[in-house]
């Protein structure tokens, strides 16, 4: 039961269009990294409230910018 209410309160946590700052969703409460978009049927995005969001951006940017190189 305590599962689903979490849920619940994260789901709608993601549907807050205060924690929405453009395409971007920052919320420092949420403890996901990946949170579904304000659509859903758009996909994923970062928290950017979560350190680790511009960690995988970083790599990502560098995986990309290393593969150009080579």
């Amino acid at each position: 039961m305590r599962r689903k209410l979490d849920q619940h309160l994260l789901d709608s946590m993601s549907k807050n269009l205060g924690n929405w700052h453009g395409p971007f969703y920052c919320n420092r409460k949420d403890p996901r990294l990946i949170v579904p978009k304000y659509n859903p049927m758009l996909g994923w995005t970062f928290n950017f409230a979560n350190p680790y969001a511009y960690l995988i951006v970083v790599a990502i940017v560098l995986i990309i910018v290393g593969s150009q190189l080579f």
